[in-house]
């Protein structure tokens, strides 16, 4: 899986090439890019994981402990 560091330098540089650039179509399209990608990251951040499930310590069924 790859960083949030290596998502975070990537929009840096979509920003980067679209500041330097004298076309301003490709610069909308990079920076529409860049904040497509930043909310990505944003989400994904956030977005709690889920724990981790182990098989079911509790008591047998009774039709099960019965036996």
């Amino acid at each position: 899986m790859l960083s949030r560091d290596y998502f975070v330098k990537q929009v840096e540089s979509l920003l980067k090439f679209a500041k330097e650039t004298t076309n301003p179509q490709l610069a909308a399209v990079l920076i529409a890019k860049a904040a497509d990608l930043k909310s990505q990251v944003d989400e994904s951040s956030t977005t709690p994981q889920a724990p981790d499930v182990g098989p079911e310590t509790g008591p047998l069924p009774p039709d099960i402990a019965d036996s």
